[in-house]
């Protein structure tokens, strides 16, 4: 069953029960309420014809009996009304009667009535006479009533009249209710088709545009109607949309990059590969000049210890990548170890022409591991130096909030801010032209410093403008604000 007609049907049993449920009670009510009203009549009327009809001993105090001919003037009244009743005595002996009305009055009742209590019938049939009931005994309701006098039961009065118009009556409203809940009923069926409609409507957009993503189109939104659970479902879904999008623009992007990895790793291979190939095949068929033959076997050896180099650098930054590197860090002297870099870079810096001047306090501590701070450091000097020519490059570092913070600027080539936005891949290199110079030949220096320092969770940032020079900043954070982080991110 579709669930525009379980609504439906939810709906309408919901109601239409409900409306029974309703109709019952207000029946039982007015059904109550009416036979309550005409005992209520019924008891007025029998007092006042005792009261009319008694007859009472003022001097002697005594009851002494009662007075026919006010009893007929009552009964004659009475019977206009449909009131009939009978007067029994304390014998149990019936001393008058209203049109023949001949009540029947148990020994229960009778012990009850001696007691004072009232007993009320809600439907019997008594006898009439053949004027009022010519062809058959009519239903009636009736009440037995008992007077006393001075305490001392003297009477009892069983006073009845037709149920056929409470019947009639009852009849008339348990059909208006019919109608009203059978015109209720077409109402529930209308309101539910509405309100179902308005439902399914929704849930069939839902389903339709859930058939545009199965079938790859993830530009879909769906628009919100209401704050109900549908509402929160199509609010679900559009974030679930949008971030298929955002995946899917995602995965085409490391799709590119991993194209542009294979191609940038194939050409780092090819170069030195060929160059070795070129090399032995002039070997094998003696066509390099034996004082050559020396100069080529290194030039072999370089090129081979590229590969090396380069194959190292990919696992060495896979590692780093996914985590799988032990972290032994801790607080040491950050200077010694800049000079130190100092000192190993002059000759790279002086083949370029340039000048590194070292900016930092004796003894500033630094929390990291050390032999990853050392490459860290090594491969961003490395890089200015391979930017710059006959330039100036300072290495500065100094104790800030949180941790340490350290400088590396040049007055090299600098870099556009497309390049900016890409340094951190591996395999790009701002500098196209300088692919194969001996300083950074596999382009995965930067792309390794940028994993390393979120190892510590540091930052590194960079500013550049092209033909002014860059400048990278490099915060390690102290081992505090370190720990903090690792819990965080736990």
């Amino acid at each position: 069953m579709k669930l525009m007609y379980r609504l439906m049907l939810s709906f309408f049993t919901i109601i239409v029960l409900l409306m029974i449920i309703i109709s019952i009670s207000f029946i039982n009510v007015t059904n109550r309420s009416m036979y309550q009203d005409t005992w209520r009549q019924l008891r007025q009327d029998s007092d006042s014809l005792i009261q009319d009809s008694i007859r009472y001993d003022p001097v002697e105090h005594d009851f002494k009996g009662f007075a026919t001919p006010e009893l007929n003037t009552n009964a004659r009244l009475l019977a206009h009304q449909d009131v009939h009743f009978a007067i029994y005595d304390t014998s149990q002996q019936q001393v008058f009667t209203s049109n023949g009305f001949t009540p029947t009055i148990t020994a229960d009742s009778w012990a009850k009535l001696k007691k004072g209590k009232t007993i009320y019938i809600k439907l019997t049939t008594p006898r009439l006479s053949k004027k009022i009931s010519p062809t058959s005994l009519p239903r009636m309701t009736e009440i037995i009533r008992p007077y006393r006098v001075k305490n001392k039961l003297v009477a009892v009065v069983a006073i009845a009249t037709f149920a056929s118009s409470l019947e009639e009556n009852m009849h008339e409203i348990k059909l208006n209710l019919l109608v009203a809940l059978l015109f209720a009923g077409l109402l529930t069926v209308a309101a539910s088709y509405i309100f179902s409609r308005s439902i399914t409507v929704r849930v069939n957009r839902l389903r339709k545009l859930t058939y545009q993503v199965t079938k790859g189109n993830y530009d879909v939104r769906l628009r919100i109607m209401g704050n109900d659970e549908i509402g929160d479902l199509a609010r679900s879904f559009n974030q679930m949309t949008a971030s298929l999008q955002r995946s899917q623009k995602e995965i085409h992007r490391q799709e590119e990059r991993r194209r542009q990895f294979m191609a940038n790793a194939a050409h780092e291979m090819r170069t030195p590969l060929t160059t070795i190939n070129g090399i032995l095949e002039g070997l094998q068929y003696d066509v390099i000049p034996e004082e050559d033959k020396k100069h080529s076997i290194e030039l072999m050896q370089n090129e081979t210890k590229r590969l090396i180099r380069l194959v190292n650098d990919n696992l060495n930054y896979e590692k780093i990548r996914t985590n799988q590197i032990a972290m032994d860090r801790k607080l040491f002297d950050a200077a010694a170890v800049l000079h130190n870099l100092k000192e190993q870079l002059a000759k790279k810096a002086s083949a370029q022409g340039d000048q590194i001047e070292l900016k930092v306090t004796d003894g500033l501590l630094v929390y990291a591991d050390y032999d990853h701070f050392v490459q860290i450091m090594f491969n961003i000097i490395q890089n200015a130096i391979q930017f710059t020519e006959n330039g100036h490059i300072l290495v500065a570092g100094k104790q800030v909030d949180n941790g340490t913070e350290f400088i590396v600027q040049d007055d090299g080539i600098g870099m556009t801010p497309d390049q900016l936005e890409n340094i951190w891949e591996r395999y790009y290199k701002a500098d196209r032209s300088r692919m194969n110079t001996k300083y950074g030949e596999s382009g995965l220096g930067l792309a390794i410093v940028h994993q390393l320092v979120h190892l510590h969770n540091g930052k590194i940032t960079v500013k550049s403008k092209i033909g002014q020079g860059s400048t990278f900043t490099i915060f390690f954070p102290d081992s505090k604000t370190a720990h903090a982080a690792e819990q965080d991110h736990n």
